[in-house]
């Protein structure tokens, strides 16, 4: 039987749903990078770093290549990293939007309560 495709999808989100993961995957944006640069800008632990790699590449989305004994890891494709883009279009604004709340809220909370009669309930 197969898997709905809405189903998929939240796979492929639960599997990008790490931080670890997602930051792998930006650094990735520019190019292949050894695992060595990958361990020294994310600074974890190398069994760690090595899961993390193993889910990405078992999910197809990053690939591994051997040059003698480095070895890197690269974007399998560049939709990838336009998935990250728009990642970051949509939380600037969320966060935008919610700047403005807190604006709002803050401006609020400069003015006078007045009292159902009218009178400033602060004095």
């Amino acid at each position: 039987m197969q898997v709905p495709l809405y189903q998929a999808k939240a796979e492929f989100f639960r599997m990008l749903g790490h931080p670890v993961r997602i930051r792998v995957l930006e650094l990735l944006q520019n190019g292949p990078v050894p695992v060595r640069d990958l361990l020294s800008e994310i600074e974890i632990e190398p069994s760690s770093l090595s899961q993390q790699l193993a889910v990405l590449r078992r999910s197809g989305i990053v690939v591994s290549v051997r040059e003698g004994s480095t070895v890197s890891y690269a974007l399998a494709g560049g939709d990838v990293a336009e998935l990250l883009r728009a990642a970051r279009r949509i939380l600037t604004e969320l966060i935008a939007g919610q700047s403005e709340l807190l604006a709002e809220l803050q401006q609020a909370d400069l003015q006078p309560a007045l009292t159902p009669g009218g009178a400033d309930r602060r004095s």
